[in-house]
Parts: C-alpha cells; sequence; structure tokens
C-alpha cells in the first residue's frame, strides 16, 4: 500500500471573516481555502483590499474586537484554531505562531533595547532562564546574518537601518522555532539590495526551519525568490491557485494575467511603451458586482459572466481558477505583445537635447556635533526638455536631497544648479515666482503633502491661484480639468484626503504639481508604496501626461525595473556621488559600474524561469560623515582591484554615447567579466 502524502501543517478550508460596522455586517473574506507544508512557503498576492491581511490574520482569530470569523475551518499540526479557548490561543500564537510585519518598527518598542526585546520572547514562551534567553538571542541574531549581533543586542530600535530592523523581527518571529510564520509585506519599505538579502534569508531559513510560511506581498517578483505555490485574492476571494511556475508560465484568470501585464519588465529597447492597466478599482465588499466579482474590470468578461459568480475549481492538476472562460486567457507574452503594440504609436521621442536642469560639482554638506555629513558630494547631472532623468541607488545615497537641492528645499552649500542656463538661488525664500512655477515635485507619501483639513479641489487651486495668477473660479475649472486628466471624476473636487486610497491621494499630488504647467516635476519614490496596478496606471499616466506638456522628469526609485521603463537617462548614485551615467540602454547592459552590476543582480524579476546570479554587497551604505578614501564604494565592491581602489579616486571612463563610469577597472575588462556572468545565468536557466 502506498504511503499517505504528508499532511499540510496549516490548512485553511472555507474560511469566511466578517466585520461589524457602522454600514453593518461586511463580508471580508469568503470561502477561502489553503494548504501549505512545512519547509513551503505559499504566496497570497492580489491589490490592496483584496483581504490577503485579513484572511491571514483571521485565519489564526488575530482580528480586530469587530472582526470574526464565522465559517470554515483552520488547523495548525492538525489542531483546530477555531475552536481552541482564547487563553490557549494566546499561548499558541507566541509558541507556534510567528508574524512578521511591513514595519519593523511597529513590532519593537522604541525604549528597549533589541536584545531585552528578543530574551523576552524566549523567556516567555520558551521557559528560558536570562542567561539562557540571551544565549538564544545571540544564535538566532547570527542565524538571521546579522551584522556584529554583540553590538547589536545592546542597540535602541532607532540606532539601526531598515534591513538590521527586519532581521531583527525574523529573529523574534523564529525564536521559539513556530509551525507557521506569517510574513505581511515585509520587504516593501526596503531598498532593492536590502530587499534582496532579506529574501535571501528567508529562503534559507524556510530549508532550515520547520515553519509553514504564508507571504502577503503585491510584489510578483518577490513571490518568484521564495514562494511554492501562489493564490491570487480579489475583493475577498482566490480568483486563482496554482503553483508557483506553472502561475507565471501560463495563468488561467484575467485578473492574474493583468497584474502581470502591469509589472514593468527590463526591455532591451529605449522606446517607452505603456504597461497593462486594469481599468476601475476593486469593489467594495457591500457593493460587490452580480455574477463574476471582477467581471466589471475585465477583458475577456461575456453577458453571461454577470449572471452566475463562478466558483473556484480545478481546471488542470493542481491548478484552480475561478473563470468560465479559463481556456480562451492567453499566454503571457502573447497578451503582452498584443498590448503593447496597441499603445506603442501614442509614445512621442523627445526630439530635442536642450539642458533644462544643470548640476555641476554640487555638494549639500550638514554640521554634526562630529563631523559634517556629505550627503551629496560633488553631483554631476543634465536633464533635458522633454526627457526623464532615472536616479537610483541605495537609501542613504543621497538621492532625495540631490532632489531637493534642486528644487531649493534644502540649500547646497558648493557648486552649481542653473536651469535653462541661469544660476539657481540656493533657497526658496531667494527664487522669484517664475522660477517657483517652473519646478515641482511629487513626494513619496502624499499624506505628508496634502493638508489633511483642505479639500482636493483646494490642494490643486492652490498653485493656480499663487503661481499662475488665476482668480478662484477660474482655479476651479482648470483644476477640475487636471482631475479629468489624472483620470479622477469630478466628485473628487470636495472630497478630504482621507477619503481617497493611497493611489487616488498620488493622482492629486501629480496633478498639483502639473498645476502650475512647470517645465520639470522632481518624482520621490512616488510608486513605491502602492499595489502593482496603481504603480502601472501611474506610470502611464506619467509618460501621458509627459507626451502631452513635453515636462521633464527627474524619476528617484530604488525600483530599477520601474526607473528602465520611464527613464531616457539613469544616473546611478552611491554615497551622494554619480558612479554611472548614459543612456537608459547602455546603463543597464554590460558593461556598467560594479555597484551596478549589484543593483541589477538584487532585483527580483517577475519569472520564476529566469535565473540570476547574486551579488550580495556587504553591509549597507556607510555613514557620509566618514567616506571612504580612494573609490568611496571599494569596500563593498565585487569587483576591488587593490590599493589602487583603496587610495585612489576612480577616472572617468567613457564608454558608447554619452555613457560614463567611474570605476579604476577598464570597460573592457568589466564587459568581460560581467558577459561570463550572463553565460553562466544563461546556462543556470537552461
Amino acid at each position: 500500500m502506498a504511503a499517505s502524502a504528508p499532511r499540510p501543517v496549516f490548512e485553511v478550508e472555507g474560511l469566511c471573516v466578517d466585520y461589524t460596522t457602522e454600514l453593518g455586517v461586511l463580508h471580508a473574506v469568503r470561502d477561502v481555502s489553503l494548504a501549505v507544508h512545512e519547509h513551503q512557503s505559499f504566496g497570497l498576492v492580489g491589490e490592496s483590499g483584496s483581504g490577503k491581511s485579513t484572511l491571514a490574520m483571521g485565519a489564526i482569530r488575530y482580528l480586530a474586537q469587530n472582526g470574526r470569523v464565522t465559517d470554515g475551518s483552520v488547523r495548525l499540526n492538525g489542531v483546530e484554531l477555531l475552536d481552541l479557548p482564547d487563553r490557549e490561543l494566546r499561548a499558541l500564537w507566541g509558541a507556534k505562531i510567528g508574524v512578521v510585519y511591513q514595519s519593523p518598527l511597529s513590532a519593537l518598542n522604541p525604549s528597549i533595547v533589541i536584545g531585552k526585546q528578543l530574551a523576552e520572547v524566549a523567556r516567555q514562551h520558551l521557559g528560558m532562564d536570562a542567561a539562557a534567553a540571551r544565549d538564544r538571542v545571540r544564535e538566532m541574531l547570527t542565524k538571521v546574518a546579522m551584522p556584529d549581533p554583540e553590538a547589536v543586542v545592546k542597540r535602541y530600535p532607532h540606532q539601526l537601518s531598515g534591513g538590521m530592523l527586519q532581521r531583527c523581527v525574523i529573529a523574534m518571529a523564529l525564536m521559539t522555532n513556530p509551525s507557521l510564520l506569517i510574513m505581511d509585506e515585509p520587504t516593501t519599505a526596503l531598498d532593492v539590495t536590502t530587499q534582496a538579502v532579506v529574501l535571501d534569508l528567508v529562503a534559507e531559513l524556510k530549508r532550515e526551519f520547520d515553519s509553514a510560511i504564508l507571504y502577503i506581498t503585491h510584489d510578483l517578483g518577490v513571490i518568484t525568490k521564495i514562494c511554492d505555490c501562489v493564490g491570487v485574492m480579489y475583493a475577498g476571494e482566490f480568483m486563482e491557485q496554482a503553483e508557483l511556475n506553472e502561475l507565471f508560465k501560463r495563468p488561467l484568470h484575467p485578473y492574474t494575467l493583468d497584474l502581470l501585464g502591469c509589472v514593468p519588465h527590463f526591455d532591451p529597447t529605449p522606446q517607452k511603451r505603456s504597461l497593462v492597466t486594469i481599468p476601475g478599482s476593486i469593489p467594495r465588499v457591500d457593493r460587490l458586482p452580480p455574477g463574476c466579482i471582477f467581471a466589471p474590470r475585465c477583458g475577456f468578461a461575456e453577458e453571461v459572466c454577470t449572471a452566475a459568480r463562478p466558483p473556484l475549481a480545478a481546471v488542470a492538476d493542481g491548478h484552480s481558477s475561478a473563470c468560465r472562460r479559463w481556456a480562451v486567457v492567453p499566454p503571457p507574452a502573447d497578451y503582452l505583445r498584443e498590448q503593447t503594440e496597441a499603445v506603442r504609436a501614442t509614445q512621442a521621442e523627445c526630439l530635442t537635447l536642450q539642458v533644462l536642469v544643470h548640476a555641476d560639482d554640487a555638494e549639500v554638506y550638514f554640521k554634526a556635533p562630529k563631523g559634517v555629513v556629505r550627503a551629496v558630494d560633488g553631483v554631476d547631472l543634465e536633464v533635458c526638455v522633454g526627457q526623464t532623468l532615472g536616479v537610483v541607488g541605495e537609501s542613504g545615497s543621497g538621492k532625495t536631497t540631490v532632489a531637493r537641492a534642486i528644487i531649493g528645499l534644502t540649500p547646497r552649500t558648493g557648486g552649481s544648479i542653473t536651469l535653462r542656463g541661469a544660476s539657481l538661488p540656493a533657497t526658496t525664500a531667494k527664487r522669484p515666482r517664475s522660477t517657483l512655477k517652473e519646478i515641482q515635485m511629487v513626494f513619496q507619501n502624499p499624506d505628508a503633502s496634502l493638508n489633511p483639513t483642505r479639500s482636493v479641489g483646494d490642494a490643486i487651486m492652490r498653485p493656480l491661484v499663487l503661481l499662475g495668477g488665476l482668480n478662484r473660479q477660474q482655479a476651479r475649472v482648470r483644476a477640475l480639468g487636471l482631475l479629468e486628466s489624472v483620470s479622477l471624476p469630478a466628485s473628487y473636487f470636495d472630497r478630504l484626503p482621507h477619503e481617497l486610497s493611497g493611489g487616488e491621494k498620488q493622482r492629486v499630488a501629480i496633478a498639483r504639481a502639473f498645476a502650475a504647467e512647470p517645465s520639470i516635476i522632481l518624482c520621490d519614490e512616488p510608486i513605491s508604496s502602492l499595489d502593482v496596478s496603481v504603480q502601472g496606471s501611474l506610470m502611464n499616466l506619467l509618460m501621458k501626461l509627459q507626451v502631452e506638456k513635453q515636462t521633464s522628469y527627474l524619476f528617484i526609485s530604488h525600483d530599477l525595473s520601474a526607473v528602465q521603463h520611464l527613464s531616457d537617462v539613469i544616473a546611478v548614485v552611491y554615497l551622494g556621488h554619480v558612479m554611472e551615467v548614459g543612456d537608459a540602454t547602455t546603463v543597464l547592459t554590460p558593461p556598467f559600474h560594479p555597484y551596478t552590476e549589484a543593483l541589477l543582480s538584487a532585483v527580483p524579476l517577475a519569472d520564476p524561469d529566469v535565473k540570476q546570479k547574486p551579488i550580495r554587497l556587504a553591509g549597507s551604505v556607510p555613514s557620509a560623515m566618514n567616506v571612504p578614501p580612494g573609490c568611496r564604494f571599494h569596500p563593498r565592491c565585487p569587483r576591488v582591484l587593490g590599493d589602487i581602489c583603496r587610495e585612489q579616486e576612480p577616472p572617468w571612463r567613457e564608454g558608447e554615447g554619452d555613457h560614463r563610469i567611474y570605476c579604476h577597472v577598464p570597460l573592457d575588462e568589466l564587459a568581460r567579466l560581467q558577459a561570463e556572468t550572463l553565460v553562466l545565468n544563461a546556462e543556470e536557466s537552461a
């Protein structure tokens, strides 16, 4: 008799979760089932508001006071969680279930040192004495590859970087070797190199520990790195569920297909193209459409799709879809080819190379108690009329400070910045209104730039009145037109910011930036905190408005695929200095700077068949108070030559066109080394 398959560690069957609100009872999660085995990771993907976190927290009964599980079964190692008394459940939360949240600061007490916080978990749930708990803490910090654990245990949370904090939270979650580890967007706020290190860590811990992992994210590239199976959620239900490779190779639901189309991919052609977008927005759970709940946004829907709701059913071995037309869903490559060919004709190339903004040896230094912070340390950049300059680099590289120096929010302390050849005063207070009108900015967090007490209309009208010289009636008419240009209805004019979603607020911020009809807009991580469908629509919006207005952008991001998708020219910044600059195509193809090479190797690609050779940088970006001598990148460089890199400033090496690399390694040698890496990757993929 054949041996039976091992029982899943974590099983969810027919789970339903409701919230009682002033609007009535909301059915947030409906009839959801999944199973995760030991050493396996199950990915939950979908737009914000799909119910991913509610599903995870509802399954372990860790809900807000107005939330409750109304139906279903949840078993952890065969124990039914929905029947456990509260006291036993609380003990299980700490001992057998670990949770890693998006923001590590929300899980750590800012007034207690790291060692004491982690030791408390060991003492509470493992019954260890103080000495054994301290040893366990050091052991776990070592397992999560924490640099200098002895020093970290004595530090407070604010003294650690984002990546180090996330490792502390992972160590805390794994302290008791839990059966289930829930990871809720644990790398969203991290830059690409730190994210890569954390994902490597999760993949290694998955093999070492006996845990089953439930991984929640909207980043489809991240899913390919660590997940074995994937469930695609939409408005509280599963639309599709399959093994990782099968889902990406042949999605059988239009929603999954559209999500894959929203992701920017590295493209060898320099021509800009729009991404696939999903029309409309995710429905409220108290206003679900009849029939298939995705039908109003689906390009494959027929009239019969609105008559009855299709169940999630097996359509292939290990592959389930909640679509009655799953057989006509095309392969992703064919679908994306059709979509991009349809929109390429709408994209216009910039026909001028007139320099709009030029930074020449720009410096921004800050005085500190123990020295000087060289945040921007001799940066040379050019932004041409109607073009996009993408600026990439890790957190702490000085990207945002460069933008703030250009707009005048942070005064430069050296060098020059010009607009159309005329020198810009260092601060906004010294600039005339005509100059203020020329340069606008879109910030990463729209909540920080929108007044919560003023309406959307007021926010857009303000620059029209102050900088455009319009009266309020004229400004209102113009503001309504700007709302339409960013695909928001006129009814949003009187809404307050808290009544809008994150993507809608960012659209308002973009409309306000365009209100003054600027020549250049500085975009500082404007899409980093948004889910994949909103990111795609906003990138399309930025390209559309650029074509219409011939506005230039300085686009800052740690997402290299988004930067390559939007940019004409890319500058790679490290520790306040440009390391490489050139055409978007040449910068991201060999030869490139070793720092660029490391950044590219860290990008999680939304294709599980592509194998990347990881180049992981040691440590984090050094303090700008102690810039290393010689090449400032040499302490972390995978291609370091020796004393010449440690002692001498690198030369600028000229590549094709305007491509320049700040490195001691000759370009032909870099090209040879990087070509070998590409060949190795191709062989591994084959």
